[in-house]
C-alpha cells in the first residue's frame, strides 16, 4: 500500500503545473499521518474525519475526487502501516522547515477535532514532531494556534 501512495504521491507531483509542487507534496506525504493521528485514541470519531479531510482539501486546495481517492489511500496504508518512519522520511527529504511545522499544526487540528485531546494523541504529535525535528518551541506553538481556533 505504501507503494499506492507513493505512486499518487510520483503523479501528483509529476503532473503539477509549476509552483504546485510543495502544495501537492505536503498534502500527499502528510494524509497517512493524518490518518494515523484520527486512530491514536483508538477511537474514529465523525468529527475527527470531517476535520481530516476538511483541512486535506482546503489547505492544498484538492478537488473533492482527489481528497477521497487519496483518504481511501491514507486511511489503508495506516491500516496497515507499522511505522512512521516511510512518512516521516519524505517530508523530512522534500519538506522546508516551515512545511513540517504546518504538517504539526493539521495533526493539532485533527486532534482536537472532537473537542478533547487524549494522551495517546498528544504523544503521537509530540513523536512525529520530534522525527520531523520540529523545535519543541514550534511544537506548542501550533499547538497554542490551533487552541486559539477551537
Amino acid at each position: 500500500m505504501l507503494r499506492a501512495i507513493q505512486k499518487f504521491f510520483r503523479n501528483q507531483v509529476n503532473s503539477a503545473e509549476p509552483g504546485r509542487h510543495d502544495e501537492h507534496s505536503l498534502h500527499l506525504a502528510t494524509a497517512a499521518l493524518l490518518f494515523e493521528m484520527q486512530r491514536a485514541d483508538f477511537e474514529e470519531h465523525e468529527d475527527e474525519r470531517v476535520v481530516l479531510e476538511r483541512v486535506l482539501q482546503e489547505t492544498f486546495s484538492l478537488s473533492a475526487e482527489e481528497t477521497r481517492e487519496l483518504a481511501q489511500l491514507a486511511r489503508q496504508e495506516a491500516e496497515e502501516s507499522v511505522s512512521l518512519h516511510a512518512f516521516t522520511s519524505l517530508i523530512n527529504q522534500r519538506f522546508s522547515p516551515g512545511e513540517k511545522v504546518r504538517v504539526v499544526e493539521m495533526l493539532w487540528q485533527v486532534a482536537f477535532a472532537d473537542g478533547r485531546i487524549d494522551r495517546y494523541e498528544e504523544a503521537l504529535v509530540r513523536k512525529i514532531a520530534e522525527l520531523l525535528y520540529v523545535p519543541h518551541r514550534d511544537f506548542i506553538r501550533a499547538r497554542h494556534r490551533v487552541q486559539e481556533r477551537q
